[in-house]
């Protein structure tokens, strides 16, 4: 049975449909990743899962719970954690106090502190800006930010989007070697939304083309790199 499932997902802003009958399937320990252009529905894809854009027909599924129609704190709470795109970060407060909000469902005080632990030690660099306002930070690191703000809150599932958005090509490779060592260290399943089709393919067990809000292909990463489709579409060969 998949951790994490979207049967037959439709999903509408208005009169206007996002999502055309999705079914996605994202087994225990994966990275699976979508893939597709620039409104092609990934990031509703993201937020359908997480309750924040309402789906009007179909499921989704969690370690083989019905949570389409629960709130977003609820989906949260049993373990889903999203990464948004454009990082969203408190500005404001320091990085540790992003860190402490994303931790804000948890009463584990000494998993919590655990947890920090763990996740400065994955990032240095926020170690070393721990009482730096997260606003003063560059890309890249708030890119780190927002990926342990996730981490906090101990998730199975992290739905990340567009991690690699606006980065510079050193903090791209960085963020999909701590992609790769999140699954395999810390056993987190990830459901990967990303333009840079080539990165995700490469660290991915399988991968689906969104297009026009519907699934186009789904395979195997590797037959997919493979694939003249996607190749001439999506990765500019």
């Amino acid at each position: 049975m998949a951790l994490l499932r979207l049967d037959g997902v439709c999903t509408y802003y208005g009169n206007i449909q996002a999502l055309r009958d999705i079914s996605i399937s994202v087994e225990e320990g994966e990275i699976v990743t979508l893939i597709g252009a620039n409104g092609a529905g990934k990031t509703t894809s993201l937020m359908s899962i997480c309750g924040i854009t309402p789906v009007r027909s179909g499921t989704v599924t969690f370690d083989g719970e019905d949570i389409t129609a629960l709130a977003p704190n609820r989906i949260v709470e049993r373990g889903i954690s999203q990464v948004p795109e454009g990082r969203r970060i408190f500005p404001q407060l320091t990085v540790t106090e992003n860190l402490d909000m994303g931790a804000f469902l948890r009463r584990d005080t000494a998993g919590i502190k655990r947890d920090l632990d763990e996740v400065f030690s994955l990032f240095p660099r926020l170690a070393e800006r721990r009482h730096q306002a997260g606003g003063t930070l560059s890309g890249g690191e708030q890119q780190m930010l927002a990926i342990s703000r996730a981490l906090m809150m101990r998730p199975r599932v992290l739905l990340l989007d567009e991690p690699s958005l606006g980065l510079a090509p050193i903090f791209v490779q960085h963020i999909f070697e701590i992609i790769k060592k999140i699954n395999k260290e810390r056993k987190t399943t990830i459901f990967l939304v990303e333009q840079n089709a080539y990165m995700a393919l490469k660290i991915a067990d399988k991968g689906y083309v969104l297009q026009n809000g519907a699934i186009r292909l789904e395979d195997t990463s590797e037959r997919l790199l493979a694939n003249e489709e996607v190749r001439k579409a999506y990765l500019g060969i």
